[in-house]
């Protein structure tokens, strides 16, 4: 008959490690809303007019997706809504200067900051689908503003151009800015917000 290990006893008293307490923040309809803008966004701006039945096509999705999200940011879920991330301009510049300090604090949902950001983008990105329309619809005489855009002066065409152009290109840029961010966030609150996104779930605990 073997002894007892007094290891055994040991191990058996020693606390186990806590792991965090995982929660759903994002659903389904975010999860997919946001990785679906992204394809569509790139798939726009990639291909632009050498693939122009594409172009138009990934600009008509994008519309779509940002009708979808404005309903669903009055409608949704907790976290989706407008009401529990759109923060007064004050906020969003207290949180800044916090973030500088590397003592801004965790947020289950968006942070001022990124809800600042998601607002940006929704507008940014809105305009350059419907400048884009208007511009399919001046130049080629085609999709739903066609009617509307037919018989216009000529220099209307390169106005719209160029205003669909800086749209698409300031949209690129805050793109990028809030990759930056989801990255310093991350980091300062070591989580991973890009997996986040994926599988819609963070940790419980606010710090």
């Amino acid at each position: 008959m073997s002894k007892d290990d007094p290891n055994d006893t040991a191990r058996s008293n020693r606390p186990e490690p806590e792991t965090p307490t995982r929660i759903r923040v994002w659903d389904p309809l975010v999860r997919v809303f946001h990785w679906s803008l992204v394809a569509g966004f790139a798939t726009a701006f990639i291909v632009e007019d050498d693939l122009l039945g594409v172009h138009v096509w990934a600009g008509y999705l994008v519309l779509a997706l940002i009708s979808v999200r404005l309903v669903w940011g009055l409608i949704g879920t907790r976290h989706a809504r407008f009401s529990n991330f759109v923060r007064a301009p004050g906020a969003v510049l207290a949180y800044l200067r916090d973030v500088m300090r590397l003592r801004a604090p965790r947020y289950l949902g968006h942070n001022p900051a990124g809800g600042a950001m998601i607002v940006l983008l929704l507008i940014s990105v809105a305009a350059t689908g419907i400048s884009g329309l208007a511009l399919y619809g001046a130049e080629e005489f085609a999709g739903p503003l066609a009617d509307v855009m037919r018989g216009l002066p000529p220099f209307l065409g390169d106005v719209l151009e160029e205003t669909h152009e800086v749209f698409a290109n300031l949209t690129l840029g805050l793109i990028l800015i809030h990759v930056a961010g989801v990255l310093v966030s991350s980091l300062l609150h070591r989580e991973n917000l890009i997996g986040a996104m994926i599988s819609g779930d963070k940790r419980q605990e606010i710090e």
